[in-house]
Parts: C-alpha cells; sequence; structure tokens
C-alpha cells in the first residue's frame, strides 16, 4: 500500500495525511501492548488450574460479550446496526477465526514451553507480515521496513532471553504450534486492514469475536454449558477477553487500514515490551541488563520505522 500527496493538492492536506499515519502506528503499537497481558494472565490461570483450552474459549467469548455491550450502548444512543452482506461477515468472521487459532495454539506452546521460547518463535510474526505485503501487493517492502523487522528480532532474542538457552531439546510440536501461532498472527494483523466493512467498530468486532467464538468450541466445546465462569475462570476471563480480544480488534481495526501490512506488523511488536513489564510487576519477574538492552532495541526498531511518518509531519509543519 503506497501513501503519496498529489502536487495539486493544497498543502494543508499533507500534514494531516501524516498525522493520520502517526496515529495509526500508536493504534496498532497500543493494540500490540494489550497483548503484553496475556502471557501473564495465562500463567495465572494455568496456576488456577484451569487448561489452555478454557482460556481460550474465555478470551473469545468475553471478547464477544464486551463488544455486545458496546453496541447495545451504541443503539440505545439511536446508532442503528448496518445491514452487511454475507460476504463480508463471513470475512469479519475468518478474521475472529484467525486470532483465535493463534491463541490455541500460543497458549498451548506457552504451556509446554519455556515462555521466553514460545515468545521468541511467536515474534517471527514481524518478519512474516512483510512476507505477505509483498505477496499482496507482489510489491517488495522498503529497506527501512526490513530493517527495523531484523532489530526487532535481534532484540527479541535478548529481551526473552533465549539467548541464554537456544531452541534445541524442546518439543517439536510446542515449537511447531509457537511458529504457527507466528504465522496466524501476521495473517490477522495484516488482513485487520484489508478487510473493510460500512459498519460502526462495534458491531464489526461483535462479528469478528463471534468468529473467534465458535472457533474456541473446537477445542472447548462444552465451553458454553460447562459453567466454567462460575468456578473461578471469571477474573481471567475478563482480562484475557478484554485486553486479548476487545482492544486489539478494535484498535487494529481503527489503524491497520491507514498502514502498509508489513510496518503494521512491526507495530505491533510492542507486545514484548508491554508483556515483559507486566511480568515483572505482576509475578516479579526480574529483567537483567541484557534483557533491558533487548526491550531498548526493539522500541529502537519501532521508532526506525516511523522515521518516514515522523518526517513528512515535521517537514509540513515547518
Amino acid at each position: 500500500m503506497k501513501y503519496a500527496v498529489s502536487t495539486s493538492k493544497p498543502a494543508t492536506d499533507i500534514p494531516s495525511s501524516g498525522r493520520r499515519r502517526a496515529v495509526a502506528a500508536l493504534q496498532v503499537f497500543a493494540g500490540g501492548a494489550c497483548y503484553g497481558a496475556m502471557a501473564t494472565t495465562y500463567k495465572l490461570a494455568y496456576a488456577a488450574g484451569f487448561t489452555s483450552a478454557q482460556v481460550v474459549a474465555s478470551q473469545a467469548w468475553f471478547g464477544c460479550l464486551f463488544f455486545i455491550l458496546a453496541t447495545v450502548v451504541q443503539r440505545a444512543r439511536g446508532r442503528h446496526l448496518a445491514r452487511l452482506e454475507g460476504m463480508q461477515v463471513l470475512k469479519l468472521m475468518g478474521l475472529g477465526a484467525l486470532t483465535c487459532i493463534t491463541s490455541i495454539l500460543y497458549c498451548y506452546a506457552m504451556s509446554i514451553l519455556p515462555a521466553p521460547v514460545a515468545l521468541t518463535l511467536l515474534f517471527q510474526f514481524t518478519w512474516m507480515g512483510l512476507v505477505w505485503q509483498t505477496i499482496m501487493t507482489k510489491h517488495a517492502p522498503k529497506p527501512l521496513e526490513i530493517v527495523s523487522a531484523v532489530i526487532i528480532v535481534f532484540g527479541t532474542m535478548f529481551a526473552s532471553g533465549v539467548y541464554k538457552t537456544g531452541l534445541s531439546g524442546y518439543d517439536p510440536l510446542g515449537l511447531a504450534c509457537a511458529l504457527g501461532a507466528a504465522v496466524t498472527c501476521s495473517l490477522f494483523v495484516t488482513l485487520s486492514g484489508k478487510v473493510k466493512v460500512d459498519c460502526s467498530n462495534e458491531q464489526r468486532g461483535v462479528i469478528v469475536c463471534l468468529g473467534a467464538g465458535i472457533m474456541s468450541l473446537i477445542v472447548c466445546p462444552d465451553y458454553l454449558i460447562s459453567g466454567i465462569v462460575f468456578q473461578g475462570i471469571l477474573p481471567f476471563a475478563v482480562i484475557a477477553g478484554f485486553f486479548g480480544l476487545t482492544c486489539p480488534v478494535l484498535l487494529f481495526g481503527l489503524g491497520s487500514p491507514h498502514l502498509p501490512a508489513g510496518l503494521s506488523t512491526v507495530m505491533a511488536s510492542a507486545e514484548l515490551p508491554a508483556g515483559l513489564f507486566i511480568a515483572m510487576i505482576v509475578l516479579g519477574e526480574p529483567l537483567g541488563p541484557i534483557e533491558w538492552l533487548g526491550v531498548a532495541i526493539i522500541l529502537a526498531g519501532v521508532c526506525l520505522a516511523q522515521l518516514p511518518a515522523s518526517k513528512a509531519v515535521s517537514s509540513t509543519t515547518q
């Protein structure tokens, strides 16, 4: 996706375009950061005796519930629901299925692999997004996007601590699931900007999360009738639904359409720094100097990816 400004347009249009891209980048960055709460939530839910399938289903259905409540509020304020074609609904539900598959694979990987190993493999989505961008647009990604992705992957090796252990000797299925989660995650972020429908963000979110909920029944078919919500999983369900689905679906839906697909996945890499900070605060997991260095490298890669937009805004406001 290319962003160009015609010379026939007034100069006042240029700053707004640059600012919109900067805002979109912040929205995708915040959406990625919301995912950072998930690793800690998963760990706490496992410690409380719940399975990965139960957590995934809780995340999907509570995300759907939050969007339904938001839609009801909007409806009470006079906003009408849009009529969507069947294919549009299926595309949105497909997005939900993708993000649910990511959760299924990632949750399972987290249950049998050390968290740093699972995180490192998941974070391969940063460069996978560039691959999807190349396939879909038939244009190679910009050199700066490639450099940014390489820097982020490099920083991930240090921030996650995987440089100490490597990847050898771990369960092959767990490694495959973590890598598969990276593939589906990159597809979700990429396609979030491609699936465009004329409806409110709340209505869009309901349909996306409904797709996720239906997909979750594959791994936890009795979730809706088991009564698990009343057996202690409710706090984890609320956190997982809000930070693991509602916020990312909303923020990616707002920001991704205004960014190249590859840049969207780069900006979504905020997940790891946010996850490390949350784990440090909630679980008391310390961050050593090398891990802090890795976080700094990741953030540097993210900032590097935003240089063109920053220059465009500064040059037109002078």
